[in-house]
């Protein structure tokens, strides 16, 4: 089965397409739309914020 969050092509914090090894896709955990984050951002710990709900998280 297909990951149905493959269509999320960039970070959701600093826009960068996410091709480098490290990246993740998942579902907001408040209305489940799909967040894309870059292997940078998440190592350093920068928020997000969904653009469906405007849940934020590091």
């Amino acid at each position: 089965m297909r990951d149905k969050f493959m269509h999320i092509e960039n970070c959701m914090t600093c826009n960068i397409r996410l091709v480098e090894r490290g990246y993740v896709r998942f579902p907001c955990p408040e209305c489940g739309e799909g967040i894309g984050r870059c292997v940078s951002c998440r190592k350093q710990g920068n928020p997000y914020v969904c653009p469906a709900c405007g849940f934020g998280g590091p």
